[in-house]
């Protein structure tokens, strides 16, 4: 099953703020630490795959214990809304002890490049501190739009919005706002229009940017200014 979201801002996730020394010794010692908690029998259909959600369970401990609460996304698979396909369930998942030792450390790899992802985005998405409300508010809705199709481009399935809406929050609290403020502010966008196993229109997705920029700035976006069209095209290719 998907860990338990409980980081909710990004100065949690940010990989600026939380270092990640890795290399090959590394990936080995992770690698032998976990083949350590694999069952020489596993449980199978018969047993409820009990082993093997146990061994999930010490692995997602290794990893947390080793590199941070940052990590503990190392296994929101896809079927589940989140971003790694390296890593399923533990029932789908736990096999030998080489196999399960190297999907968990392609999904721990998979999860930090998701954030160092995220972190690009967000700097490069972020409205310049000297812009004026006009101006925020328009760096606001393409944010807003960019952010929600990448989660719906990431390969999220059920529950992909719940990703989008995570991942607006983080980009709103990377920008300096307070969590409760971020919060209500992605709450009060989406207002419900984002559904689990529904990809929305594209003109959706642009109400929702609108409706967050206009929340946080009382103005409407720009729309088709040639100042900024070279901006839009870098945003779209990205």
């Amino acid at each position: 099953m998907p860990p338990a979201r409980q980081l909710r801002s990004w100065d949690d996730l940010d990989p600026a703020r939380h270092p990640f020394p890795w290399d090959a010794d590394e990936e080995a010692h992770l690698g032998s630490l976990v083949r350590e908690w694999v069952p020489p029998v596993l449980s199978g259909m018969e047993g409820w795959w009990e082993g093997e959600r146990w061994c999930e369970h010490q692995v997602d401990a290794i990893i947390r214990d080793r590199y941070g609460n940052w990590a503990q996304g190392w296994n929101w698979c896809y079927r589940y809304g989140g971003p790694i396909g390296s890593w399923v369930t533990g029932p789908s998942s736990v096999t030998t002890p080489d196999e399960t030792a190297a999907r968990a450390v392609a999904a721990l790899l998979e999860w930090r490049q998701w954030l160092e992802e995220m972190a690009w985005r967000f700097a490069e998405l972020a409205p310049p501190p000297e812009a004026s409300p006009e101006d925020r508010s328009w760096h606001l809705e393409r944010a807003c739009v960019r952010l929600v199709t990448v989660v719906l481009d990431s390969g999220a399935e059920g529950g992909w919005h719940g990703l989008a809406t995570q991942v607006l929050r983080w980009f709103l609290t990377s920008t300096g706002m307070g969590l409760e403020d971020a919060e209500e502010a992605v709450e009060n966008a989406i207002g419900g229009r984002f559904e689990s196993w529904v990809t929305p229109e594209r003109t959706v997705i642009e109400s929702v940017g609108d409706d967050l920029a206009v929340g946080l700035t009382g103005h409407p976006p720009y729309r088709g200014h040639r100042e900024r069209e070279a901006l839009e095209d870098f945003h779209d290719r990205c």
